[in-house]
């Protein structure tokens, strides 16, 4: 059993805590927030009784094999980018491993000093991109990987909130159905200015047409005025999904329901209930972690350096939209890149 500790007890930390109902590699042990009134609450809902307020604290007395980094990219009532601080932190203190919610970074500068650390570092750290492993998603990526659809054409896949706050889950989605392929080129656009100066800097719509080095060519979407509709739910983040065709047939998952074609099977569907599928998922994602530390081979789906190429996909698509250009990846995004967004927008 590995020891884990969470950093960070507000609500999307619940959802890691509650999946450890499901991943049974590890245990968590301690727990850290500033905020004492959510500590204690944590603490007493999970029955943790290790509360730190202090992270180089937890760090030094705990010990923990991984670290579950779930904060906001940005600090509570400032603008400050907290990621690469606390990456770095958890780094310098030899944390084996540690889970990292998304988005990875927001901008450019953050995410070169991200990239630099991902060169460093010996801990292993991963992005909390979740949906890879919702068990339904497992179910068609068998599907794709068995050739029951064929040899794989074209994939569509969107999302109906920003590209910095759901864009991650989509990018690294196609990434799954395609055995982790990099994308080598973009050309894409950008369209409204409300969404640059939030805690999450980004345009509020962007749709773009990438090729991997496969050779595929996917086709992405993001913000309500372009993204289909992907389930009844009322607000933004209920439309996720990804559609995959082959020669032989199609898979298609969406938040709450799915379908496929195949030649054996014919058309089949059905409905998910998410927030059942997503429990199960944060489990399995966190169980992948304690198997990458059993054994090197099992490389994590979302490890750093696949989530930072899939970072700087979106980065192009915003640089492609600033410069009405294909852009060549991986690239090396420019500073000020918001600044740029903001002019053009």
């Amino acid at each position: 059993m590995y020891k884990t500790a969470m950093l960070g007890c507000g609500g999307r930390a619940r959802a890691h805590a509650d999946a450890y109902r499901f991943a049974k590699g590890g245990k968590l042990a301690a727990i850290c927030d500033m905020n004492t009134e959510l500590l204690n609450k944590f603490g007493d809902d999970f029955g943790i009784s290790s509360r730190y307020t202090d992270l180089d604290e937890m760090l030094e007395k705990e010990k923990p094999d991984v670290l579950h980094i779930v904060t906001a990219p940005v600090l509570r009532g400032s603008n400050k980018r907290i990621r690469y601080p606390l990456m770095k932190q958890t780094s310098d203190h030899g944390v084996p491993a540690a889970i990292v919610e998304k988005p990875i970074a927001v901008e450019s500068e953050d995410w070169k000093q991200i990239a630099g650390l991902s060169k460093e570092t010996q801990t292993k750290f991963v992005v909390n991109t979740q949906l890879n492993f919702h068990p339904q998603n497992l179910a068609l990526k068998q599907d794709v990987a068995e050739g029951r659809i064929g040899e794989l054409k074209f994939i569509d896949a969107s999302a109906r909130s920003t590209p910095v706050d759901q864009g991650p889950h989509v990018l690294q989605l196609v990434s799954s159905y395609i055995d982790n392929s990099r994308p080598v080129r973009v050309l894409g656009q950008i369209s409204g200015a409300e969404h640059l100066d939030s805690a999450q800097p980004s345009p509020q719509y962007a749709s773009a047409r990438v090729q991997y080095e496969n050779g595929l060519h996917v086709s992405v979407a993001f913000g309500t005025a372009i993204a289909p509709t992907a389930s009844d739910n009322p607000g933004i983040y209920g439309h996720k999904r990804v559609f995959v065709v082959g020669t032989k047939g199609f898979v298609h998952w969406r938040f709450s329901s799915w379908e496929r074609s195949t030649p054996k099977g014919g058309y089949e569907g059905g409905p998910l209930n998410y927030g059942q599928q997503d429990v199960v998922a944060q489990g399995n994602l966190t169980d992948a972690v304690f198997d990458w530390l059993d054994d090197e081979s099992k490389v994590h789906p979302t490890h750093l350096e696949q989530s930072l190429a899939e970072f700087n996909l979106l980065l192009g698509i915003y640089y492609s939209g600033i410069t009405n250009e294909v852009i060549e990846l991986p690239f090396d995004p420019p500073d000020g890149l918001m600044d740029l967004l903001r002019a053009k927008l």
